[in-house]
């Protein structure tokens, strides 16, 4: 069967998040893996009657095909939407609806990528756009991060050094706010900058913003890409999977028109359009203060579990551990001491109770192999602390099978 097929697959990935969650589906183990919204954050009753009231008040329009780039009124109150987040939406943009902002990527990915293209990406970064960008054969230009985000101080000798060995570099891809897998925000000095150097060396920024919605910390700052840019060069994409439900599969993005055309087309191809009765229950979900209503007590539930997170972090990571305080979003980025490989110790952990994500798949080049990403946002604060008291413990006895000091 292997020799049927095509090239393609050889370079194909597993998601390791997804990967997990099919390993732990039916057991009892707590998971910290996945990017889980918590379910007492959905507005289920809310949403039931929404779509009763949709095929009821819409009737066929609601069930039927519809455009490519998705319904006109729900394209435009994303506009609205998003414009009242403080994001710039011009004339010159267009708005596409996508199942997801996975499938955002995969079509970018498709449309801009030739074989060979150099793609500057956070290291680490969210690591299923890392598998989409491998597959369309990117080369990856990785720029270290600390708790200010991007290293923009490192950005214009990298791409100065990639042009020297021939690489077409042609983007950069950020998760900006409330960064995946670190949870840090970057400073609005380094977004002048990374705009000012994207602007020299004529490239696109892909502005991947699913958590910007859930800061935590009132002293934060920022203002988006989208809205630094002048140029037509932001390509701007969002999800109302973390802030109404994952299960509706809507995303979106917001670009020149003439990128969302290519876009467009591409799409056709892929799933012809986006669910359209999905569509038209965001709609009254955004109409109707919905969204906005559970954005705020999504806020106020993921900074609750945040600090219990880091207290639990504080109290029982073994000696040498470290980590970026996240100012928002949904994860943690977790450093354990040299000497764990958190991808050998996976099984172990998930033996006694509890899954993360190893870190290695968060880095282009593989390395982080000390690192795992948690979700906080899924779990009752109880059985989160609960389940970084197991990692712990598991991180702690796994040194020692291995002969290495931990304390």
């Amino acid at each position: 069967m292997a020799s049927k097929f095509s090239s393609g697959v050889k370079s194909l990935r597993p998601s390791e998040i997804r990967e997990i969650l099919a390993l732990t589906e039916n057991k009892k183990v707590l998971s910290l893996a996945g990017g889980l919204p918590g379910p007492e954050v959905f507005p289920k009753e809310e949403l039931a009657a929404i779509a009763s009231r949709v095929i009821e008040e819409l009737g066929d329009s609601a069930l039927q095909y519809s455009p490519t780039l998705g319904v006109m009124p729900f394209r435009e109150a994303v506009a609205d939407f998003v414009r009242g987040k403080g994001v710039k939406v011009t004339d010159n943009d267009r708005v596409a609806v996508t199942t997801g902002s996975q499938e955002a990527i995969y079509l970018l990915a498709m449309t801009l990528i030739n074989p060979g293209d150099g793609i500057i990406v956070e290291s680490p970064t969210y690591l299923a756009a890392l598998n989409v960008f491998r597959y369309y054969g990117a080369n990856f230009i990785s720029i270290p991060l600390d708790e200010n985000g991007m290293r923009t101080d490192l950005l214009e000798d990298s791409i100065k050094k990639a042009k020297e060995k021939g690489i077409n570099v042609k983007m950069i891809y950020t998760v900006a706010t409330c960064h995946n897998p670190t949870g840090v925000i970057m400073s609005d000095d380094r977004r002048k900058e990374l705009m000012e150097i994207a602007s020299k060396y004529d490239l696109l920024v892909i502005e991947d913003d699913p958590y910007s919605f859930f800061v935590f910390d009132d002293d934060v700052n920022f203002t988006h890409l989208k809205t630094m840019d002048d140029e037509g060069r932001v390509i701007y994409l969002g999800t109302f999977s973390k802030i109404l439900a994952p299960g509706l599969r809507l995303g979106y993005m917001i670009a020149d028109r003439q990128l969302v055309r290519a876009v467009e087309l591409a799409k056709q191809m892929v799933d012809l359009h986006s669910s359209t009765l999905s569509q038209y229950i965001a709609l009254y979900a955004i109409k109707e203060g919905v969204v906005d209503r559970t954005i705020e007590k999504a806020r106020k539930s993921y900074r609750e579990k945040r600090d219990v997170m880091i207290e639990a972090l504080e109290e029982y990571m073994p000696d040498g551990s470290h980590w970026f305080r996240p100012r928002g979003g949904l994860f943690a980025f977790i450093y354990l001491p040299e000497g764990v490989d958190t991808s050998d110790m996976l099984q172990m952990a998930i033996d006694r109770g509890v899954a993360y994500v190893p870190g290695r798949s968060f880095f282009s080049d593989g390395s982080g192999a000390n690192a795992m990403r948690i979700n906080f946002s899924y779990l009752p604060p109880d059985k989160l602390r609960e389940g970084i008291r197991i990692i712990a413990n598991t991180a702690v006895d796994y040194l020692k099978a291995k002969g290495k000091v931990a304390s």
